[in-house]
């Protein structure tokens, strides 16, 4: 049986991936340290708590056991938050993604699948974004991740590491059993926000009291607010599977990017009205100011992804990702 390591397995993404690696029939460990992770969500798969910055308990993680690949979703991901408090962003996830390559080459273990994310790409020059738009991240979560891939683009040239960095937009949805979702603390994702506000009306709450924000309504878009690719989390694990052969060919030298999008923006106000077609309630919000670091539009194009690695995201509709967000955050 193919054993694999999932770096943040215990996450919103981490999490669905084991459920899909399992079915698929690998066994998984996951590596978690539960500050943004939960460990409940972890069914089925070996759990290891610790953290990357802790260099001695990742060398027992890679002494005690041998994997033929890993998957590192390890990440801070707030846009805002990064701005305010950059240190953490730097330490973790680049600091830590150091510690882990290291801690690979040195167990022979050369085959890594990392999330990356568009907003390496800052704002954007022409849409949709191919993964040839220069990359000029505006905010340090962006410049953090851009740092990783030009760190394992280093590490592939000099030590044969091979490795995929998916670019992901934005990434919503939850498994379509239900089982498991999506849980941040704090929430800062506007469908989970959007589904708790139609929980806090469907138990008897007054939808002019709403306690949704959309943040900013006077961006560069035909009806104001911010507009972004919505990207099925199904979608993002079957991508890291059909990575994982790929960086098992050996095709990949260095760090190959590739982006992970439906190649069609929606803005917050039309993610609201789909949001209030799939749950029949009448969700409201309230106009707060432009979140630091917020681009207007992000759009990419996966004609890449799908070309080279076979992928075929099943969820194309924004009406269907809500479908299994509702299930799972609105009527669990």
């Amino acid at each position: 049986m193919t054993s694999v390591l999932v770096v943040g397995g215990a996450g919103y993404i981490g999490s669905h991936m084991v459920r899909m690696l399992l079915r698929e029939g690998y066994e998984v460990t996951v590596f978690d340290n539960l500050s943004r992770g939960h460990r409940d969500a972890v069914t089925g798969a070996e759990f290891v708590q610790g953290d990357l910055l802790w260099t001695d308990h990742l060398s027992a993680l890679f002494r005690e056991r041998a994997f033929y690949g890993v998957l590192h979703f390890a990440a801070l991901c707030y846009v805002g938050e990064s701005v305010e408090e950059p240190r953490g962003y730097y330490r973790n996830n680049v600091v830590g993604t150091l510690n882990l390559a290291d801690a690979m080459l040195d167990a022979g273990v050369r085959r890594l699948v990392f999330s990356s994310t568009c907003a390496t790409y800052g704002n954007p020059l022409f849409l949709p974004m191919t993964e040839e738009h220069p990359q000029s991240p505006i905010n340090p979560y962006g410049r953090s991740k851009l740092m990783i891939e030009q760190l394992l683009a280093d590490y592939g040239a000099a030590y044969g590491l091979r490795s995929i960095a998916l670019r992901y937009f934005n990434a919503a949805g939850c498994d379509p059993q239900g089982v498991v979702g999506e849980r941040h603390e704090p929430e800062t994702h506007l469908i989970p926000l959007i589904l708790r506000e139609a929980v806090r009306v469907r138990a008897g709450g007054d939808p002019a009291g709403t306690e949704l924000t959309l943040f900013g309504d006077d961006f560069p878009t035909p009806d104001g607010s911010c507009i972004r690719d919505y990207i099925h989390v199904h979608d993002l694990c079957s991508a890291h599977l059909a990575a994982l052969q790929q960086s098992s060919d050996g095709e990949v030298a260095g760090v190959e990017p590739f982006n992970l999008g439906n190649g069609r923006g929606f803005s917050s106000r039309e993610v609201v009205e789909a949001a209030r077609r799939v749950t029949g309630i009448d969700i409201r919000y309230r106009i707060g100011p432009r979140r630091p670091g917020d681009p207007a539009e992000l759009v990419g194009s996966a004609e890449k992804a799908r070309r080279i690695l076979g992928w075929n995201p099943q969820y194309g509709q924004l009406d269907a990702i809500l479908e299994t967000a509702w299930r799972w955050h609105g009527v669990r």
